[in-house]
């Protein structure tokens, strides 16, 4: 055999073989890889199905303490933060009277001192009279009468001007008008007037200006706001946990108190208010205002058995999951469930502690072949 026989017959064996390995790798990339399921276990848990209702934590009582007349602030006795007792001075207002009414009253003290000196008059030139017997008892008790009632309307005059100037008589003694004074005791939680600012009295005609507002801060409430969805299943008496945003790690139990019986619209949803009573602690102090998440415990069972939700998958109306019989071969098999909080959810019946049920993709092999 020559050389060239020998060089033909290697040139056609490797084409050959590189033809081979051709056809070879084409049909392994075309081969389906296998999928390996991830199986997993039922467990013990405690599920716990709740609501959320955002709000802020207020005192239960806040009132706004008003002016009793029209003025200007001539003193402010306290600031926000300050402890007060009930009856205690806030701020002093400096009247400034109305003209028309100042003039009246003057005129009217005026004319009511015209009045009484003309009874003073004839009453002491008929109290003579009287003494030396020329009129009668009866009719001096006439003028004795005039006098008396004159002295009494010239009294009264000098107090209503008294008052539209200074807000005080010699009657009361005390400017008791001008100086405004707390209902409550509590916190002053806010002043929102200035020395100077002018005021407005509180009347039937008007809420008058708001000089403080004054809060009891040991007693904390809750008010939020519940969707329509949910709040049939509330009911007064259920416990509450409140998560404060500004006191991190640490919750505060509140129980629901009031539930309202109209709702109102808000963003194209019906929102009920609720209220809770707060139990603080003495290591926090909570300020009025801060806002709140209120967990609302609807349902709860505790060490059940339990799957995740999403392992899951429903025949119509008719839950199953796929339990495995052999490595990696799995059958389907119906479900009773329970109560669920949309992660885990309770099996009631259909699968056993040490049943492996079919979960999520672990990985792709390509298959081998020889």
């Amino acid at each position: 055999m020559n050389f060239k026989k020998i060089l033909r017959i290697t040139l056609g064996l490797a084409v050959l073989g590189i033809f081979v390995f051709t056809i070879y790798y084409l049909y392994a990339k075309s081969q389906k890889k296998p999928v390996v399921y991830e199986t997993e276990t039922p467990f013990y848990t405690d599920i716990v199905r709740k609501t959320v209702a955002t709000g802020a934590v207020v005192p239960r009582k806040e009132i706004a303490i008003k002016s009793k007349v029209s003025g200007i602030i001539e003193k402010i006795y306290l600031e926000a933060g300050n402890h007060i007792k009930r009856g205690d001075v806030i701020a002093k207002v400096k009247i400034i009277p109305d003209m028309v009414i100042l003039n009246n009253a003057e005129s009217r003290l005026n004319r009511a001192q015209i009045g009484f000196d003309n009874a003073k008059t004839d009453f002491d030139r008929n109290s003579n009279l009287s003494a030396d017997g020329v009129i009668s008892k009866a009719e001096f008790q006439q003028y004795e009468l005039a006098f008396r009632n004159a002295k009494e309307e010239l009294e009264t005059a000098e107090n209503n001007l008294q008052l539209i100037k200074e807000g005080a008589s010699k009657r009361t003694g005390q400017a008791s008008n001008t100086l405004v004074r707390s209902t409550i005791s509590g916190m002053v939680l806010d002043v929102p007037v200035k020395e100077g600012n002018s005021v407005i009295e509180s009347n039937t005609f008007n809420e008058g200006t708001t000089i403080a507002s004054v809060a009891d801060m040991g007693e904390m409430i809750f008010e939020g706001k519940i969707d329509e969805s949910e709040v049939g299943k509330l009911h007064e008496g259920m416990d509450l946990i409140l998560t404060i945003g500004a006191i991190e790690q640490n919750d505060f139990p509140a129980k629901l108190e009031y539930i309202a019986p109209k709702g109102v619209t808000e963003n194209g949803a019906i929102q009920f208010q609720i209220r809770a009573a707060v139990t603080l602690d003495t290591s926090h102090f909570i300020r009025a205002g801060y806002s709140a998440n209120a967990d609302i415990i609807l349902q709860k069972r505790d060490s059940v058995m339990a799957i995740k939700e999403g392992l899951i998958s429903f025949s119509g109306d008719t839950p199953y999951v796929e339990v495995e019989i052999s490595p990696q071969e799995f059958e389907k098999r119906e479900i009773k469930t329970g109560l669920s909080d949309g992660i885990n959810i309770e099996v009631l019946d259909g699968v056993g502690e040490e049943d492996k049920l079919k979960a999520g993709k672990l990985e792709q092999q390509e298959s081998s072949s020889s």
